[in-house]
């Protein structure tokens, strides 16, 4: 029996496990993937407190599971299913182990949304990637094309500048959505092209991703788009995320597959918890993930000393 177990291991699971941890509270984070989550992907961090020039996010990552792990249990595992009411807690993971614990810190996270158009399935690690830290080394010399017009767009899209001879970016509007910090540096590097106003209609190829077919959102024009000598190219998408609560619902109150919580990250149900990108919220960077963990965390600790619900 566990005080809490944490389901997830981003930086909201992880920061939760060390306030936990160091409460001397008997806490197991559970991942199934690398500790990190969507941060351990992510090519530089400069707008973490305290992150390094050229600070890596999987660097990062690894410092903040350094520290978790030594208060806290860790678990590589995936949870199929959660039995949240009543006192205890029931966690049950797809290799047969059912867990049990007072309190219960979800932060799955969110994944990557796909654009569901022809040819993204088909050449998925061919071409096609979610992930310029990951992928970006194996486009060296090559174009790339980037879909997206938020902040991780266009982060990821000055990234992969260091391998690509070109990198695209095809956006659905006239302007982008990132910080203007950011903006100023893609129009900035010469090896940045805009397409906009534009989504992407197909991925064609042949083994490889060969070219982007793109329709103009204002016209309906179709063109494609490709390497000038058919050489292959790097399609990245960065289109925003899903939130990972499928196993919570018809359980946890939610807005669109959030988790809704209140200012303590407390749910609809007694001794449950949600932080970081699993919840609804405004504002979804790293520093706020650890924020909602730290306050999840101290208000479980609050709450398994007695304090009321």
């Amino acid at each position: 029996m566990y005080d809490i177990i944490i389901l997830g291991a981003g930086p909201a699971g992880l920061t939760a496990g060390l306030y936990a941890g160091r409460s001397k509270l008997n806490t197991l984070i559970i991942e199934k993937n690398i500790p990190g989550g969507q941060i351990a992907t992510t090519a530089t961090v400069e707008n973490y407190p305290g992150s390094m020039e050229e600070a890596t996010g999987m660097g990062l990552s690894d410092r903040m599971y350094d520290q978790a792990k030594e208060y806290c249990e860790f678990l590589t595992t995936n949870v199929i299913e959660v039995n949240l009411e009543g006192e205890i807690k029931k966690v049950y993971t797809e290799d047969g182990k059912t867990l049990e614990a007072k309190v219960i810190i979800v932060s799955t996270g969110a994944d990557h949304r796909k654009l569901d158009v022809k040819g993204e399935e088909e050449f998925a690690n061919m071409g096609v990637s979610y992930c310029a830290t990951c992928d970006g080394p194996f486009f060296m010399g090559l174009d790339i094309f980037v879909v997206g017009g938020g902040d991780s767009a266009l982060e990821e899209a000055l990234y992969l500048t260091k391998f690509a001879k070109s990198v695209t970016i095809i956006h659905r509007r006239d302007q982008f959505r990132a910080s203007q910090v950011v903006v100023d540096k893609i129009k900035a590097n010469g090896k940045v092209k805009l397409v906009l106003d534009s989504v992407v209609h197909e991925i064609k190829g042949d083994k490889e991703a060969k070219s982007v077919v793109v329709e103009n959102v204002k016209t309906g024009e179709l063109t494609e788009l490709k390497s000038d000598n058919n050489d292959p190219i790097g399609v990245f998408i960065f289109v925003g995320y899903i939130p990972q609560t499928k196993i919570f619902e018809g359980k946890l109150d939610m807005n669109y597959g959030y988790i809704v919580t209140n200012d303590d990250m407390k749910t609809n149900i007694e001794g449950v918890f949600a932080i970081g990108d699993t919840r609804e919220k405004s504002v979804r960077q790293m520093v706020t993930a650890a924020g909602d963990g730290c306050i999840a965390a101290v208000v479980a600790n609050r709450y398994l000393e007695g304090q009321a619900w």
